[in-house]
């Protein structure tokens, strides 16, 4: 059997174990493009490495692909497709782990007051504007936003029908009032401006009608934050991003249930469950400490453990 038909095999196998595995399949077939019709147990570690490395890639990346590999080859050894792999048994490490950017309300403010200063381009600005309120509003994933059609959005009743998301899990995500409003303005220009309102059409569309894609509204955000002047000042070395706006999210509403008073244990799990995860760890590794959610905590924390002082 040669890498590239182990590779698929190991594929189908990912996904039917319920996992999309979008991006490792993007490694894996890239790998067995580069191993051509050698068997799996054929290729050397500075082979491997090579490929690892290849085109300048960073630590970081080169780390992402081994730790992809490795799955691979734990596959291919148990089915003795493979008798040993050759990937390096260990790997540098990255210089700095990806921490995700939480935008403070008035930074959020200024991206949408933003969108109306850039120039006129493929991905128009009511349609940016709409992005960044699915984001922010209702805490999807921009592959989920781009894929939503006309009959998934219930202005009605306020429901977001989100299908086939991560583990091709379908949910229902309620609407705010606020976002309800501004998803029916921009729904109300998309029909001025001629776009289909089919129910099988794209809701985030193009200037010509046509879907959007997670690239296009990927670099149209890095332009708009450029724009607005929203960038790290902590010396991070990732700007902020498109996917960091779900981040916020999801940081927000737990320092406003803290104010609330609400219980945070109980409300978690209902967190996991509008995102969209798995586990509810998943949920608590967007929950970045920032110095606001930090206080806020501290504060319950001070509550919890000297009652006597709060209700005297």
């Amino acid at each position: 059997m040669t890498i590239p038909q182990a590779i698929e095999q190991y594929i189908d196998h990912q996904r039917s174990l319920g996992m999309k595995f979008s991006s490792p399949a993007v490694v894996l077939r890239s790998f067995a493009r580069a191993a051509g019709d050698a068997s799996p147990g054929t290729l050397n570690t500075e082979q491997v490495h090579a490929f690892l490395f290849s085109g300048g890639t960073s630590p970081q990346t080169a780390r992402q692909k081994w730790s992809t590999l490795r799955g691979f080859y734990r596959f291919a050894v148990a089915r003795q497709i493979a008798a040993t792999s050759p990937l390096p048994v260990r790997m540098p490490r990255a210089s700095q782990c990806l921490l995700p950017y939480i935008y403070t309300d008035a930074e959020i403010h200024t991206l949408i007051q933003a969108v109306g200063l850039q120039p006129l381009s493929k991905l128009q600005p009511h349609t940016m504007q709409a992005i960044l309120f699915l984001l922010y509003g209702a805490g999807l994933r921009i592959g989920e936003a781009v894929r939503l059609v006309m009959a998934d959005v219930d202005l009605i009743n306020r429901v977001l029908n989100i299908r086939l998301s991560k583990f091709y899990k379908d949910r229902l995500v309620p609407m705010g009032d606020a976002l309800a409003l501004a998803l029916q303005a921009y729904t109300s220009t998309r029909h001025y401006l001629g776009h289909s309102d089919a129910d099988d059409a794209p809701f985030l569309v193009c200037d010509k009608g046509d879907p959007i894609s997670v690239q296009l509204a990927d670099q149209a955000f890095r332009r708009l934050c450029k724009v607005a002047q929203v960038r790290r000042q902590d010396g991070g070395r990732y700007q902020p991003r498109l996917h960091d706006l779900r981040h916020s999210f999801a940081v927000h509403r737990l320092i406003a249930w803290y104010k609330e008073d609400a219980d945070v244990n109980l409300m978690l799990p209902r967190l996991s469950a509008y995102l969209g995860h798995f586990q509810l760890s998943c949920t608590q590794r967007y929950l970045t400490m920032t110095p606001e959610l930090l206080q806020q905590a501290s504060t319950r924390f001070e509550a919890f453990s000297r009652p006597e002082e709060i209700h005297g």
